[in-house]
């Protein structure tokens, strides 16, 4: 991840009642302006997993407290899986006794070529007791057990009777089935749309400070992938995994039913197949959880190349870039290999372990039936038991990798749920609709780290409808003064009042909606021109948009576009210039007629004609409110009544254009730099050219 300053503010906050995140979302606004304070490069190694939000391996053995709570999600939906429960139980019986009578067909079938077989003329008792005195008791035993009748051959009235019966069997059961997956489905979509909300609501719960310390990209995966791979392990999973249990239970009832010395023989196989599951799981749980990890770590890759592509080329990082992915490409194509290969494992090992119990089944089975113990439709209905009993447990352990992985992403998405959110709101006190815009710093104190002290004992009052231009090194903390205004931030220490109320007396909706913000980096979204430019106040009428695209010089160029206002910005907002881009969001901000302006560099990306025009329209916007400019391009704020010159934190002068030029400090020095050789009372006609300090 490519070094990024920490007081860059890369989303425009300029609506009123805005959302606590709608200036903070793009993990830029407010970060710390010190110098050797960047994001450190990213590796998805597992020691920083939980500095940019990737799953450490290690809390992915927490498997069964993360599914006991991922199956809590479905506690709303207590009477629907009732209900799914028992249409499985239904399925699961009608097909669990279908073999039973299926063996009751076999055995009229049977019956039937045995008896065509024997003489007519003597019951099936004399036909038995001559077969005793010929000493054949197995033969015997066999035939007892038989309803047939010498001389006669299949009873073909019953035996239509019986396939009518387990055909119908199986078409209900399979009805309930379908039901089942129906109902199904439709909770785990309620489960997974409160699931999403959830994670949306949480995003706008969440200080700024979360998405400082993380990837954009892996947030990302959070709120989409691993939400998505949960809802595909709910639906399919936890359905298959249901209909499996009771399928297991039901068919070793039946088999205990049918023959409880078989039933012993193919239950061996239960502990083998479980013992096999729980080691081979073990193994695989971790491996899908650095799965998911290096997921959202290839994404951050993904996103931050497109995001960055033009910079990426400018300075020629194509191969780095491409480094990095091939890197984390490797390291993803290495745990999903290993995750699906060791999860893989599971299904084969335990049909193994099934072929052993079938084949001793089947060879105890036979013995059986030769020796008159048991019926041929048995045997033939337990070798079908047999054969359905390995199946769900073969079923259950190829859901065993979707279940893992689903609940791998499940703690990702817990573990962002559980993320410490902003300070309860305590709203204790309310403004007027229109504010006086008196803001008075009294001893702030804030840092973003407790070792890097950077605002100590700050106090300045900013009077109303008065312009306050900030201006300093990189560094100095002027973005982060205005983000402190802004609640982005809570104070250390020291209170900020606005006309004589502390602001964190105000709810943030409140304090925002008085505020109109502008920054250096321009945020439209995707929409129409008239719609960007209304976001600022969404009850403005369509003169006051008008006027405020007017007074902006919006409408000088909008108008030569084929569409006019109703032109589409795409995503990036590529299809307009940054000069452009920048003067809609100074419209947007003036339709909100906010009474506290805050202007962080925003002509800096238009040209010296444009920047001259919307310097007018400034100033018509900045009358009667009061503003704060930062600004590095000094020419732009030499009529401020006031200018904080900030370094390290702190204010080290405070006066008028004049009175610091003639101060001959700090502020004479940066102006300096920036005009040398010019009279430092004459404005250049073009600053193009200034150093940005």
């Amino acid at each position: 991840m490519s070094p990024r300053k920490k007081d860059h503010a890369s989303v425009e906050e300029s609506t009123q009642s805005l959302q606590p995140v709608d200036g903070e979302a793009e993990a830029g606004a407010g970060l710390p302006e010190d110098d050797d304070y960047f994001e450190e490069e990213f590796t998805p190694s597992e020691a920083d997993g939980d500095m940019f939000g990737g799953m450490p391996a290690k809390k992915a053995q927490h498997f069964w407290p993360s599914a006991k709570r991922l199956m809590g999600l479905l506690k709303p939906e207590a009477l629907g899986i009732y209900a799914v429960v028992g249409l499985v139980v239904v399925s699961v019986v009608l097909n669990v006794i279908a073999p039973k009578i299926l063996g009751q067909a076999m055995d009229v079938i049977f019956a039937g070529v045995v008896g065509k077989q024997l003489p007519s003329g003597v019951s099936k008792e004399q036909f038995v007791a001559g077969l005793r005195q010929q000493g054949q008791d197995n033969f015997a035993d066999m035939v007892s057990r038989m309803e047939l009748v010498p001389g006669t051959g299949i009873n073909f009235g019953k035996l239509s009777m019986l396939i009518a019966i387990v055909l119908l069997m199986y078409f209900v059961a399979n009805i309930f089935m379908w039901l089942q997956g129906y109902v199904l489905n439709r909770i785990v979509m309620k489960v997974i749309r409160r699931l999403r909300d959830d994670t949306e609501s949480k995003l706008n719960r969440l200080p700024l400070n979360y998405f400082d310390t993380r990837q954009r990209g892996d947030v990302l995966s959070r709120v989409t992938n691993d939400v998505d791979n949960i809802q595909q392990a709910l639906q399919q999973a936890f359905a298959q995994l249901v209909n499996s249990v009771l399928t297991v239970v039901g068919i070793v009832v039946m088999m205990f039913i049918v023959s409880w010395q078989l039933a012993l023989i193919a239950l061996v196989a239960l502990p083998l197949s479980g013992v096999a599951a729980g080691l081979i799981g073990a193994r695989s749980q971790k491996l899908f959880a650095a799965q998911w990890k290096n997921t959202g770590s290839l994404n951050g890759q993904i996103e931050e190349s497109f995001s960055g592509h033009d910079l990426v080329r400018v300075f020629g990082r194509d191969a780095d870039m491409l480094a990095r992915f091939e890197e984390r490409n490797e390291a993803l194509y290495k745990a999903s290999f290993g995750a699906q290969f060791v999860s893989g494992i599971i299904f084969p090992v335990m049909q193994f372990v099934s072929y052993l119990s079938y084949v001793g089944i089947a060879v105890v089975g036979g013995l059986r039936v030769a020796s008159g113990a048991m019926s041929l439709g048995d045997a033939t209905a337990f070798i079908q038991y047999s054969r359905e009993f390995t199946q769900p447990l073969g079923q259950m352990a190829g859901m065993a990798n979707m279940l893992q992985s689903g609940v791998a992403s499940s703690e990702r998405v817990f573990e962002f749920l559980d993320a410490d959110e902003q300070d309860v709101e305590t709203a204790t006190e309310h403004l007027p609709a229109k504010t006086d815009g008196h803001v008075d710093f009294r001893n702030v104190t804030f840092s973003y780290s407790p070792d890097k002290p950077l605002i100590e004992n700050l106090s300045f009052t900013a009077e109303p409808g008065n312009t306050v231009a900030i201006v300093g090194p990189t560094g100095a903390g002027k973005t982060t003064l205005v983000n402190l205004v802004m609640r982005f931030y809570e104070l250390n220490a020291g209170s900020i009042m606005l006309d004589g109320v502390d602001i964190t007396h105000l709810s943030r909706s409140e304090l925002r909606s008085k505020v109109g913000m502008v920054l250096q980096d321009a945020w439209l979204f995707g929409g129409s021109i008239y719609d960007n430019i209304r976001y600022g106040n969404l009850e403005a009428t369509e003169e006051q948009v008008m006027a405020a695209a007017k007074a902006t010089f919006v409408d000088r160029f909008v108008r030569a576009l084929p569409e006019g206002y109703q032109t589409v910005i795409d995503e990036e907002g590529n299809n307009v210039s940054a000069g452009e881009k920048q003067l809609i969001t100074i419209a947007r901000a003036f339709v909100a007629n906010p009474s506290l302006l805050i202007l962080d560099e925003a002509t800096s990306s238009v040209d010296t004609r444009t920047e001259l025009l919307v310097q007018k329209a400034m100033a018509a916007l900045r009358s009667d409110r009061t503003s704060f400019v930062i600004a590095h391009r000094l020419s732009t704020i030499r009529d401020a009544d006031t200018i904080l010159v900030m370094e390290n934190g702190r204010i080290v002068e405070q006066g008028n254009h004049h009175m610091l030029l003639a101060a001959g400090g700090a502020y004479h020095r940066l102006y300096m730099s920036q005009f040398a050789g010019t009279d430092a009372g004459d404005v250049p006609v073009d600053d193009s050219t200034a150093v940005h300090s």
